[in-house]
C-alpha cells in the first residue's frame, strides 16, 4: 500500500489557510463564492454612467469585480470588503502590485452604512439574503442600485433580472 509520509506541520499549514479563507462562514454563513468575468462585465454595463459612482461589494472575495470596475471606471470609488483574513489580504495585495484604485477593508459589511454608495453588489448565499434587504431598504438612497448575483430575495421581487450566460445564474437587480 502506497502512504504519504508527510510532516505534522503540513497539516497545521492547511488547517490555517482553511481557517483564514473560511474565517466566519459558520455565523455569516456565506462561503467563497468568486465571480466570473460575464458576471463583471455585466454589472459594469448595469452601473450608472457619465459620472462619478461609489459602489461596495459586500464579500468581495479576492477583489476581481472591485478592481475590474476600478479599471473601467477611472472616476469613481470601488470598495470591496471582506470578512475573511486570507481572502482579504490577497485582495489588498494584489490592488497594490497592480497599482489599482480599488479599496479593501477588512470586516462585516454590516458596520457600513449603505446610503453612503450608488451601488452596492454582493455574492452572498440564501441564509444573507433577508437581512441584506432590511439593511438596503433602511439606508440606500432612492435610486440607487442593489445588485445580486444568483441569489433573489424572497417576497421582494427585483427590478430587473439579467441571464449573464445560457449556463450562469441570474443577476438581480434592485433599484432603491
Amino acid at each position: 500500500m502506497l502512504a504519504l509520509h508527510l510532516p505534522t506541520q503540513f497539516y497545521l499549514i492547511g488547517f490555517l489557510i482553511s481557517l483564514s479563507l473560511y474565517w466566519t462562514t459558520f455565523r455569516t454563513q456565506v462561503p467563497f463564492y468568486p465571480s466570473r468575468p460575464a458576471v463583471w462585465k455585466h454589472v459594469a454595463e448595469l452601473i450608472p454612467q457619465g459620472s462619478s459612482i461609489h459602489m461596495v461589494d459586500i464579500g468581495s472575495g479576492l477583489g476581481d469585480l472591485t478592481m475590474y470596475l476600478a479599471k473601467q471606471r477611472q472616476e469613481s470609488y470601488f470598495l470591496g470588503v471582506e470578512i475573511a483574513p486570507l481572502p482579504w489580504f490577497i485582495s489588498v495585495v494584489r490592488a497594490r502590485l497592480q497599482r489599482s484604485k480599488a479599496k479593501f477593508i477588512l470586516g462585516d459589511y454590516y458596520a457600513l452604512n449603505f446610503s453612503e454608495f450608488d451601488v452596492v453588489f454582493a455574492y452572498l448565499s440564501p441564509a444573507a439574503m433577508a437581512a441584506l434587504w432590511q439593511k438596503a431598504k433602511s439606508e440606500m438612497c432612492p435610486g440607487s442600485l442593489l445588485i445580486s448575483y444568483e441569489f433573489n430575495i424572497d417576497q421582494v421581487p427585483a427590478t430587473i433580472d439579467i441571464s449573464v450566460r445560457e449556463d450562469l445564474p441570474l443577476l438581480y437587480v434592485w433599484r432603491m
